[in-house]
């Protein structure tokens, strides 16, 4: 328990110490274009109280409405035919929102489009006071690369994104210890690289020195295996397929076609939500294959596991290098104290681990940038 309250401790004073010395970070006095639009577009507008303008020209519609921040806001007709609405105050970070014209759900023609709830809508960035680690700095920067590779078990190409560190290209010698980081249910391999904004997350604090270069693989976590049809048909919570790809084609793959450091003490295993779980269910059942695995918002071996000495033995502290946990504290009640009551089932076991709440955030991206800025420095060392 002392490794914890330390933990968040000193987490909660680099924090104070960070927005002192970035206070101007965030903070806005006059209505800003958000940074999500497409190029040319001025809105949507956040305002100095985290409030957004919506404004769109949509003439010919009887009806348009927007919907985010889990509230639906009607607009009203000007004039000249231009429809806008001003929202509440909006919690800072990433906010998904799609708008309805005429009873028809379309994605916002200003903003640029992310994949989540299992389909491409708008997307809003909410700026947070005095937080810089996942903006865009002056320092060397890696490259995300879209890599496809023919899949055996699925009879498909299967598509991931992947993050190399600056140190790839300038250090074209060296291996790379990999961390395969998961998305969440409805949301793709796109995920981390855009709502997350992995790469910002990992330029920075590889130039701070605070986190060991690595390799970074974002799988598409769905998988179904050719000619075979699910008992029950298809349910997200049924890892086996994918837990197969992992296993026998992705990880062998990307250490067949990167320099990677293909040992156990230089693999990891994360998710976000469901992915945290398929990291977890993962991880747990291939020592050989990962030292270090990470749950955001979502751990363990799956809804409904047990929680007793058998499925966590205490013999995890000489498997693992790392089990990391993470939960931001607005979840809904039934995700918070499902992850809660592991850190707390783990900490009766004996079972080493780390365990953070993000103050203030939701089941979003916010809690899961965090997340990432934590774990990521803890890996490899």
């Amino acid at each position: 328990m002392k490794l914890h309250l330390t933990l968040g401790l000193t987490l909660a004073m680099a924090a104070l110490v960070s927005c002192a010395d970035n206070a101007q970070v965030g903070v806005l006095t006059e209505p800003t274009s958000a940074t999500t639009n497409f190029p040319g577009s001025e809105y949507p507008k956040i305002n100095p109280d985290l409030s957004a303008v919506f404004r769109n020209d949509m003439p010919d519609a009887q009806s348009v409405a927007v919907n985010v921040g889990g509230k639906n806001y009607q607009m009203t007709k000007g004039e000249d035919g231009i429809w806008e609405v001003t929202t509440d105050p909006l919690v800072p970070g990433f906010h998904y929102y799609t708008m309805n014209v005429d009873g028809k759900r379309i994605a916002d023609p200003n903003s640029r489009q992310f994949f989540g709830s299992f389909y491409w809508s708008s997307g809003i960035e909410v700026p947070e006071a005095g937080v810089d680690y996942y903006l865009e700095k002056d320092v060397p920067h890696g490259a995300i690369e879209i890599v496809r590779y023919d899949s055996k078990l699925t009879a498909a190409v299967r598509e991931c994104y992947v993050y190399l560190p600056p140190q790839y290209i300038s250090e074209p010698e060296r291996r790379f210890p990999v961390l395969y980081l998961m998305h969440g249910a409805g949301e793709n391999e796109t995920g981390w690289a855009t709502q997350g904004m992995m790469r910002d997350i990992m330029d920075n604090l590889i130039a701070a020195g605070e986190c060991e270069p690595m390799i970074i693989v974002c799988e598409h976590g769905v998988a179904q295996l050719a000619g075979v049809e699910p008992a029950g048909g298809f349910n997200l919570f049924n890892f086996d397929a994918f837990e197969k790809v992992m296993v026998e084609e992705s990880v062998p793959f990307f250490d067949s076609h990167l320099r990677t450091l293909t040992d156990r003490d230089n693999r990891a295993i994360c998710g976000l939500s469901l992915g945290g779980f398929q990291s977890y269910t993962i991880g747990l059942n291939h020592p050989d294959l990962f030292g270090w695995i990470g749950g955001f918002s979502g751990s363990g071996r799956g809804p409904g596991d047990r929680r007793d000495a058998e499925m966590y033995p205490k013999s995890l502290n000489d498997d693992y290098h790392l089990l990391y946990i993470s939960i931001g504290t607005d979840e809904p009640a039934g995700m918070y104290q499902g992850i809660y009551d592991l850190h707390v089932a783990l900490d009766s076991l004996g079972v080493n681990h780390v365990y953070y709440e993000s103050p203030g955030t939701g089941h979003e991206w916010l809690t899961w940038r965090r997340s990432l800025h934590q774990f990521a420095p803890m890996l490899f060392k």
